[in-house]
């Protein structure tokens, strides 16, 4: 993306207000909510004080992909975003339970704006990430607890295949063979465009490259994957005036192993993921191994080639590619 970024204005997001909302409320603010690096996330106020979130996802509003082609949804982890991936995921999510900001329209036409854009609920109770700062007493200790029932629902609707959720919710299949070969293949690439950019990864390259083989090798073949959400940490995770958990950036939702959930789990909550474990049959270890070293270096290469471009919130991202280079470099000391 080159040139100024174009943020939409009350103008040009009152159509799609009025077709979501009823052309007698009339908007009276828009504010774009920081955070969004895939999809524009815009509040939307009315003159009869309710409010309402608009995703919309435009190049003008992807920090990740501009130029960089369709992506392709049979790979579980090309570009989480678009409309169809959201409405794929919240549909499932709705079918099990699972609490997800109520979607009040979903539009493809390009009439009331022109790019695919949704308007839903708007949930003010904050982030889980923002109750656990104030403390995990009191309601976000009842919020864990319920968030790890959603998780235990979502990790009882298993299925054969593997992949996002638009592609085997309608019977298709995903690029690879197992969950664990689509993990080595994508850590190797991390590790190529990590090294490209940091020259501490450059010179553990050759460990890095073998050490992810190691690792996948010693995984053996499973049958059956899971509901996960792929990237959920508080900040992931809304309360509503009841206290539920409410799971946003939804995108990424795809049937995987259980154990790349549980890694970033861990990872995100730190000292309150013992809420969150799994009730059922242990992880498997060898998959633990294999995804806590893909997930750092995940966490390199994608901020780092993030900052190729013109996200703003530049010191942000080098900290957490900072941050996980070390925790890399870490891990791959201990093993040897």
């Amino acid at each position: 993306m080159t040139g100024a970024r174009k943020l939409l204005t009350r103008a040009d997001l009152e159509p799609l207000a009025h077709a979501a909302m009823g052309p007698a409320c009339r908007l009276t603010a828009v504010t774009r909510l920081r955070g969004g690096s895939k999809k524009g996330v815009y509040r939307l106020t009315f003159d009869d004080r309710r409010t309402a979130i608009a995703y919309v996802w435009s190049p003008d509003e992807d920090y990740w992909n501009g130029g960089a082609g369709e992506p392709d949804p049979r790979d579980p982890f090309s570009h989480a975003s678009g409309i169809d991936l959201f409405t794929a995921a919240h549909d499932r999510l709705a079918d099990l339970g699972v609490r997800t900001p109520r979607l009040l329209l979903a539009d493809r036409t390009g009439r009331h704006l022109p790019a695919d854009a949704t308007v839903v609920e708007d949930v003010r109770g904050g982030t889980l990430e923002e109750a656990l700062h104030r403390g995990p007493e009191g309601p976000a200790t009842a919020t864990l607890e319920r968030l790890a029932e959603a998780l235990e629902a979502m990790r009882a609707h298993a299925t054969h295949a593997f992949g996002k959720v638009s592609v085997v919710d309608a019977g298709g299949t995903s690029h690879g063979t197992s969950c664990a070969q689509v993990v080595r293949d994508r850590a190797l690439l991390d590790i190529a465009e990590a090294a490209g950019r940091d020259a501490r990864i450059a010179g553990a390259r050759e460990a890095l490259d073998e050490r992810i083989r190691t690792l996948a090798s010693a995984v053996r073949p499973r049958d059956h994957h899971t509901l996960i959400h792929g990237e959920l940490g508080p900040d992931h995770v809304l309360i509503d005036t009841d206290g539920h958990p409410v799971l946003i950036d939804i995108e990424g939702l795809m049937y995987f192993d259980p154990e790349w959930e549980h890694v970033f789990l861990e990872l995100r909550f730190g000292p309150h993921y013992d809420v969150l474990r799994t009730p059922g049959p242990a992880l498997d270890e060898d998959r633990l191994r294999l995804y806590r070293l893909a997930i750092r270096l995940s966490l390199v290469a994608g901020p780092l080639r993030l900052l190729d471009g013109d996200f703003p919130d530049r010191e942000f991202m080098r900290d957490i590619a900072e941050h996980n280079l070390q925790q890399a470099l870490s891990l791959l000391r201990n093993a040897s």
